[in-house]
């Protein structure tokens, strides 16, 4: 990943940002440290898209687990209770 230092922001603006960023993903190190990410847009949308995706299929697959069985129902109460007795 490409880095840059806060202070080459602040001192040439955002377009130190763009020669960074037609790079790839852009670290901005900020105390010696990564602080802040920055994508393009495309990757961001790509990001979300992805998460979409990942959410449905873990419904979908919870899903599939109720109707196979593999849910065990209870109250939260009973869970905690549960997770107790296993510590």
């Amino acid at each position: 990943m490409n880095t840059i230092p806060a202070q080459e922001i602040k001192r040439r603006g955002i377009a130190a940002v763009d020669d960074c960023i037609a790079k790839g993903d852009l670290h901005v190190i900020r105390n010696n440290q990564p602080q802040y990410v920055v994508i393009s847009e495309d990757r961001y949308q790509a990001l979300l898209e992805a998460e979409d995706e990942a959410h449905t299929a873990r419904v979908l697959a919870s899903l599939e687990d109720l109707r196979a069985g593999r849910v065990q129902r209870g109250t939260a109460a009973e869970l905690l209770k549960e997770l107790d007795a296993e510590g």
